[in-house]
């Protein structure tokens, strides 16, 4: 199974270049110096957990996000009890889309790898996860966006691995709800689709998107009674009334966890970091969110979408 996807991580030497997201620090980061506080350092992952499950990736020739994205949470969710958490990517590692923080690479996919979810379920029952996070490139090349073989995918996962629950980050698929429907009827414990940033900030961050395209999406999942999820990046220029009208929206909406971290650019080439979003920030987003009404607001500056991922679905399950 081939998986693959860059990690946005900004390195040291890291020189940002361009425009902010059009507001917030106006596009000045010289007060950055190119370097990382101190909360954004990284720990070596370690543990019985992770040695397990890193040999079972060895042996079985796997990929996953999480080792080829260099995620900083690997270790504690690779410890995660009742097996762990792990994310794979499918369809490909070539996406139809160009966003400014992504460091995925852009092209035409045309292929598509009808094996591939058996394969997947397969590498999911050989790392015996508690938790499967299942994320993918946007294919808009396709008539369903890759939603069939997202649906596959699930139902192998479920066939395989029964005792795995079972996450899915999905695309807009371009707002085909045809699609959206194939995946929805595979009823995945979580149903996450990230809305990345604010609405000003889309025309930089995620052009070829639709801030209410992706409010619809979650809304149509929720409405149809699946736990909903999506995340946002903090630092990409983003302002502090923005961020609560977009909180705002899916409370409205009904969304249930909300993922919050911090924006790191991948290279030069990408969008700079406008700002480090001091953790004491992410504490009071975290109290405002489910103040507000979101069940569920997991922010930190090395959260990522998977960061405690299968807690939320026990927690969610017993409610």
């Amino acid at each position: 199974m081939n998986v693959s996807l860059s990690h946005l991580v900004r390195t040291e030497s890291s020189k940002p270049t361009g425009p902010a997201c059009g507001g917030g620090g106006g596009g000045d980061i010289s007060h950055l110096n190119g370097r990382k506080p101190k909360w954004l350092k990284m720990r070596m992952p370690a543990g019985e957990g992770f040695a397990n499950l890193k040999r079972l990736v060895k042996e079985n020739n796997l990929h996953t996000v999480c080792e080829e994205a260099k995620c900083p949470n690997i270790g504690e969710c690779w410890n995660a009890a009742g097996g762990g958490t792990a994310t794979l990517m499918i369809l490909g590692d070539t996406c139809t889309r160009a966003c400014g923080f992504c460091n995925i690479k852009t092209g035409r996919p045309t292929w598509i790898d009808d094996d591939e979810p058996r394969r997947v379920g397969q590498a999911v029952a050989t790392m015996a996860l508690g938790h499967a996070v299942i994320t993918s490139v946007n294919r808009d090349e396709l008539p369903d966006g890759g939603a069939r073989i997202w649906a596959e995918t699930i139902a192998e996962i479920r066939k395989q691995a029964r005792d795995t629950s079972v996450e899915v980050l999905i695309p807009d698929f371009e707002g085909n709800w045809d699609a959206l429907q194939l995946v929805i009827d595979e009823r995945p414990d979580i149903l996450n689709h990230n809305i990345e940033s604010v609405p000003r900030c889309y025309k930089f961050v995620r052009p070829q998107a639709k801030y209410a395209r992706s409010l619809e999406l979650l809304a149509r999942c929720k409405q149809q009674g699946l736990t909903t999820k999506t995340g946002m990046m903090l630092g990409i220029g983003e302002e502090e009334h923005e961020i609560d009208l977009v909180i705002d929206d899916l409370v409205s909406i009904g969304c249930d966890i909300l993922t919050l971290g911090q924006y790191l650019q991948p290279t030069p080439r990408h969008l700079p970091v406008d700002r480090w979003v001091h953790p004491d920030e992410f504490a009071e987003w975290k109290y405002r969110g489910e103040a507000k009404g979101l069940r569920h607001v997991e922010a930190g500056p090395l959260v990522r979408s998977s960061y405690h991922a299968e807690q939320q679905v026990q927690a969610h399950a017993a409610v």
